[in-house]
């Protein structure tokens, strides 16, 4: 096994590298390197919040109340409801970087890269409005009731709706080329990966009997993923409805009690996270470079810009697309304004204050050992959470993945078992190797999506924002 990760790392180490250095590519600005995805994802969410008019802030209530189902209608098409929608969605982006990427983002940034993560978490809930009203408005109804959509379509129907059906076609193929490549890593391999160290952690580490059973913990975890995934989408929003709101639960209620247990340092944590992004700390690059970390671990975390999350969304049980768009707001609200707001507090209020900062942790072990300062037994609590984040990941990407793959090539029983039964073989596999170029690779083919997805996103706007001020006045 390790000499055919070798090799394949040998090989595909040359590409992964070209990649990412065009997708990756960073620009100087104000002496500091910018990443051009990142300005180009962060410039979007800021624009599309003015353009529609703080959406994000008007339309909240509305969007709970179609996820409370408020709004529910027996009679339109789609295959899944407005709650199981958004679980599905948040499945997708709620991952292991939620609980281990806040603590990388701040041990670079600062603790101000807290205070800009939530300011881009509250401006990627524009955008992702934007996706999912394009998401429902463009899909594909089939004959048997199952649904299909996603930039892939919306990109393919501007263009064709303008006589250059070729222009249309090729961005869609682009676009879902990248997706169906990238979905093998990052919701794929990384994540059974993930999974698979963090139950190391809890089972003795490097004396746990799950050592030599690397390949055998990843088929069984690859085996239930494929019960889930087998059904389509009503079986995995029907998982997703149960496994986000409980992981999501008792992540967030672990992280108010670790804050609560270190209450004396909250108004320092609140404080220092002001003063650090707009100051000129010198370990966070000044005031810029918090803001670039924490607009960056942000957007990375919600893929707001990405459009991956529009395909689940699509899916969902509606004649308005703009209702969906609107329950869209929800998702990065959850995802970086609450879980990555709380897991920065976790942070800053005990981690930094206590010294277990700046030694050998890093990412998910210094939460991990935040949580266990004031609960010694908290780093299984983090263990488990991770493996759920983990699992509903790859349900939420599976999904992605084969939506994309049948518009490259059609739909067919025989061709999503194809899809699916690769997709299992590398989950499995994610657990034995350590493919850090086919990780990088399939990272930088999942940001490369943001280029053509963003565009579209320009280009509708005007549509999307009179279809939602007309819904708004109708429903309200």
């Amino acid at each position: 096994m390790d000499t055919l990760a070798a090799s394949i790392d040998a090989f595909m180490a040359p590409l992964a590298s070209t990649l990412s250095s065009v997708v990756f590519f960073a620009v100087p600005l104000f002496g500091q390197d910018v990443p051009l995805v990142v300005l180009w994802l962060a410039i979007g969410a800021l624009f599309f919040t003015f353009y529609l008019r703080f959406i994000n802030i008007r339309g909240f209530w509305l969007a709970f109340r179609h996820v409370r189902g408020d709004f529910k209608d027996p009679s339109a098409e789609g295959e899944i409801s407005h709650f199981r929608a958004l679980a599905t969605a948040i499945s997708g982006t709620v991952g292991v970087g939620n609980i281990g990427g806040v603590a990388v983002a701040i041990s670079l940034g600062g603790a101000g890269a807290a205070f800009w993560l939530f300011v881009a978490g509250f401006l990627s809930m524009s955008t992702k409005l934007i996706e999912c009203t394009l998401g429902v408005k463009y899909r594909r109804v089939h004959p048997d009731g199952t649904v299909s959509g996603g930039p892939m379509y919306y990109l393919d129907a501007y263009f064709t709706e303008r006589h250059w059906p070729k222009v249309g076609r090729s961005l869609g193929m682009l676009y879902a080329l990248a997706l169906v490549v990238g979905c093998f890593g990052v919701g794929n391999m990384f994540q059974s990966n993930q999974a698979y160290q963090q139950m190391l952690v809890i089972t003795g580490g490097e004396t746990s009997f799950l050592v030599d059973y690397s390949l055998a913990f990843g088929i069984v975890l690859a085996a239930i993923v494929g019960v889930v995934i087998i059904g389509g989408i009503t079986s995995i929003a029907r998982a997703a409805a149960v496994i986000v709101p409980f992981m999501a639960g008792i992540y967030i209620l672990g992280c108010l009690v670790i804050i609560s247990m270190s209450w004396e340092n909250i108004p320092a944590a609140i404080a220092s996270a002001v003063s650090g992004a707009f100051g000129s700390d010198a370990m966070a690059g000044g005031a810029l470079g918090a803001l670039i970390i924490g607009f960056q671990r942000a957007l990375f975390s919600n893929e707001a810009g990405l459009g991956s999350a529009s395909i689940a969304h699509s899916a969902v049980k509606t004649k308005e697309p703009a209702s969906e768009g609107l329950v869209g707001l929800l998702e990065p609200f959850i995802d970086t304004v609450v879980v990555l707001t709380l897991s920065s507090l976790v942070i800053l209020t005990t981690a930094v204050p206590n010294g277990l900062m700046g030694g050998e942790l890093a990412g998910i072990e210094l939460t991990s050992a935040a949580f266990a300062y004031h609960l010694p037994w908290a780093p299984y609590l983090i263990a488990c959470a991770a493996v759920l984040f983990a699992f509903s990941t790859a349900l939420a990407w599976s999904y992605y993945g084969l939506t994309a793959w049948n518009y490259l090539v059609g739909i067919g029983k025989w061709r999503t078992i194809a899809f699916q039964a690769t997709f299992l073989t590398f989950f499995a596999l994610g657990c034995v190797l350590e493919l850090r170029a086919v990780l990088d690779f399939s990272d930088a083919m999942i940001f490369l999506i943001a280029i053509p997805n963003l565009i579209a996103l320009y280009l509708f706007a005007p549509m999307v924002k009179r279809e939602v001020e007309s819904y708004l006045q109708e429903a309200t």
